[in-house]
């Protein structure tokens, strides 16, 4: 079973910026996807950001390109989302996914979930 545990969450400015870590409590050869996905109070968990463990492939969605970048350590088996510009409509709990398989935004598609980190900005 793997665990997922995010950190880095907290309250920021708009225009101010957050990294997000995600550590995994094991790297095995089922995950293959790490994705992050945030969910606002009254909406769905919608997705953010997606990247392969061995080729680095990236997948964002268009809200957050140019703005936000994810990122891996392979040796501490750690995903982390570089957050800059942000907006008050980034403000959501913020969760962190594994899956195997091929690159996706779709959360039903994830395996492994975190127990999510808030992330809260002012205008």
């Amino acid at each position: 079973q793997v665990q997922l545990v995010e950190s880095g969450g907290g309250l920021v400015q708009a225009g101010g910026s957050l990294r997000l870590a995600c550590a995994a409590s094991q790297r095995t050869v089922s995950i293959i996807v790490m994705g992050w996905f945030r969910q606002a109070p009254g909406k769905e968990r919608e997705f953010v950001a997606a990247i392969t463990w061995n080729g680095g492939v990236t997948y964002y969605t268009d809200s957050v390109k140019g703005r936000f970048t994810i990122s891996r350590d392979n040796a501490k088996n750690t995903v982390y989302l570089q957050m800059n510009s942000l907006k008050p409509e980034d403000t959501a709990v913020y969760y962190c996914a594994a899956r195997k398989g091929l690159l996706t935004g779709n959360p039903w598609e994830y395996t492994y979930w975190g127990q999510g980190t808030q992330v809260t900005v002012s205008s």
